[in-house]
């Protein structure tokens, strides 16, 4: 229990012990209406005696001074909300600014939230926003849900993502990098027709089914698109569909395409200057 002094409309204001039970406030015991700051305090320390005698509660002086735990009370008890769930809480907000709110799907948030929170297995992840969260998503669902996310809201996550890029650099993406990595599986490469097939591997892993994956970010390293490639594509043959695809898609017009040398081959290079793409190749300095 606490002591309340709430202001009225009138200018008074009334002193009230209040508690609070499971979220909820309750009114307990009113003291009066006070039209002064004197009346006002004095009517507190008639709360602070009954408190004392009748309130269950060992009353604590923290300064020494009635008046002090008086302000003390007044302040706790304007605090309209409490917040105990800070990922939720801080990543939620900034998941919202983004825009990503849109997607209209509760578990596209709780997902985004626990992969920065604590990156896990799917299954790892259901445990945790359990535990966390109290949320009952199991990983079945995590998995129906990847589904229906590629299938169904792929292009919407796109686009807020590459306005919210733009609004951050001002307006227009200027400089795209490109880069491509390997993602292996602990299986042995499937069917001729499936996308797991072995490869040449940045993990060491040449004998392991495998995909390619190409990122395509802005400067500050914001992603804009990414594609997925049979196992056994060459790296190289994966640049120029996932730039033009872009560029196509979002109208750009006058930025400069960066890669390393490994992506640059010749015809890579024909490519970009019969497409007018500026590009700047990036090698090691000896």
């Amino acid at each position: 229990m606490f002591i309340r002094k709430k202001k009225n409309r009138s200018g008074t204001i009334s002193v009230i012990v209040v508690d609070k039970s499971r979220g909820k406030f309750r009114e307990v015991k009113k003291f009066g209406v006070a039209s002064t700051d004197e009346e006002a305090d004095a009517l507190v320390k008639d709360a602070q005696l009954w408190l004392r005698r009748y309130g269950g509660m060992q009353y604590l002086d923290f300064d020494g001074t009635d008046k002090t735990e008086a302000d003390i009370d007044y302040a706790l008890s304007h605090i309209s909300k409490f917040l105990l769930n800070a990922p939720q809480t801080i990543l939620g907000r900034v998941y919202d600014s983004i825009g990503f709110d849109k997607v209209g799907d509760d578990i596209l948030r709780h997902l985004v939230i626990a992969r920065c929170c604590e990156p896990q297995s799917k299954l790892a992840t259901s445990a945790y926003l359990k535990s966390y969260f109290d949320e009952d998503i199991s990983h079945f669902q995590i998995y129906r849900y990847m589904d229906k996310l590629y299938n169904t809201r792929q292009e919407l996550v796109q686009q807020i993502s590459v306005e919210h890029t733009k609004k951050i650099l001002g307006g227009k993406i200027e400089i795209m990098f490109y880069d491509v990595t390997t993602l292996y599986f602990e299986a042995s490469p499937g069917p001729e027709a499936d996308m797991r097939q072995a490869g040449f591997s940045k993990d060491g892993k040449s004998k392991e089914a495998q995909i390619v994956l190409g990122l395509l970010v802005s400067e500050d390293g914001y992603p804009l698109s990414y594609s997925i490639f049979n196992g056994s594509q060459y790296e190289g043959f994966t640049m120029i569909p996932v730039i033009d695809d872009f560029v196509r898609k979002f109208s750009l017009k006058d930025f400069v395409v960066v890669a390393d040398a490994g992506l640059m081959s010749s015809k890579n290079i024909e490519l970009l200057k019969s497409a007018q793409y500026k590009y700047v190749i990036g090698a090691r300095i000896i």
